[in-house]
């Protein structure tokens, strides 16, 4: 019978599905299995009548349908939650700190994606060193830190890895007799002190040139062709080129991302788990 009611936990499974492009980031956004998550869109599928998701060994695609069913399941979301906000009392607040190296320009759509999951909370954000971000949630002035690997610290949940590299702007020549010049983070930074260790293990001398105090600015510097910065690929500017295997320089490891959170439960959490399920997708892709 058409008018039987949706499922709203299948509306939201499809949702997520379509806008995270994987059912695996869908499971970790609502904090359930791979398997659940299947079993929701099925069950949705069959009570629509026809298929929502085409499904490849590779990726997730969209059907005509579902394309067209995208945007009606979003707003019948967001009704669900006025009508449930009525009764929410007061707004909750989440303070979050997230290291700079971390941050990238994918992050207005990751405050995007936590306010679309619960309108109400009232989010608080903070961008620093993995290092000061770290001392504050010990002192328990911000909620939850997404951080690179710290010297020291092994807690904290893995929520990615993601690759580094040497890069510099298009063109940019290293004179051979001259050190390697670096621009890099203020202290405190673990990537900038990673990389010296590196240069410094492999014989390449190498001098600061520029000193940011935001991953923005090095990469300005980078540009401006001033020289060479150890940066994930996502946030570089659109046109450098990683000179790291040109100039034989020692290879960046895959640093890990870490979330460290005292939210256990409750509407905080489950944004948290879609802030951490849309960083994984934008890190992957």
């Amino acid at each position: 019978m058409m008018d039987r009611p949706l499922d709203l936990d299948a509306v939201d499974a499809f949702v997520r599905i379509a806008e995270l492009g994987s059912f695996t980031r869908a499971a970790e956004a609502m904090d359930t299995t791979q398997a659940a998550v299947s079993l929701k869109l099925k069950r949705l599928e069959d009570r629509l009548g026809f298929r929502l998701i085409e499904r490849t060994p590779r990726y997730v695609e969209l059907s005509a349908q579902g394309a067209a069913f995208l945007d009606p399941a979003r707003e019948l979301l967001e009704a669900h939650k006025r009508a449930l906000a009525i009764f929410a009392g007061g707004r909750q607040r989440l303070t979050i700190g997230i290291s700079d190296h971390v941050a990238g320009p994918e992050l207005p759509a990751l405050i995007a994606r936590m306010n679309a999951q619960d309108p109400q909370l009232l989010i608080e954000i903070r961008i620093g060193s993995s290092g000061d971000l770290l001392q504050s949630f010990d002192r328990r002035e911000l909620d939850t830190v997404i951080v690179r690997l710290h010297a020291g610290r092994s807690d904290g949940e893995v929520l990615t890895e993601e690759k580094f590299g040497w890069f510099a702007s298009p063109g940019w020549q290293h004179r051979a007799d001259e050190p390697l010049p670096i621009a890099t983070l203020a202290e405190p930074c673990g990537v900038r002190v990673m990389s010296g260790q590196l240069l410094d293990a492999a014989g390449v001398p190498w001098t600061e040139i520029f000193v940011g105090g935001g991953v923005a600015a090095v990469s300005a510097a980078v540009m401006a062709g001033l020289g060479v910065a150890a940066l994930a690929p996502r946030m570089v500017p659109f046109g450098a080129v990683d000179v790291g295997q040109r100039l034989g320089l020692p290879e960046l490891p895959r640093l890990p991302v870490l979330l460290h959170t005292r939210v256990r439960e409750g509407r905080a959490r489950e944004a948290l788990a879609a802030l951490a399920a849309a960083f994984r997708s934008a890190v992957r892709s």
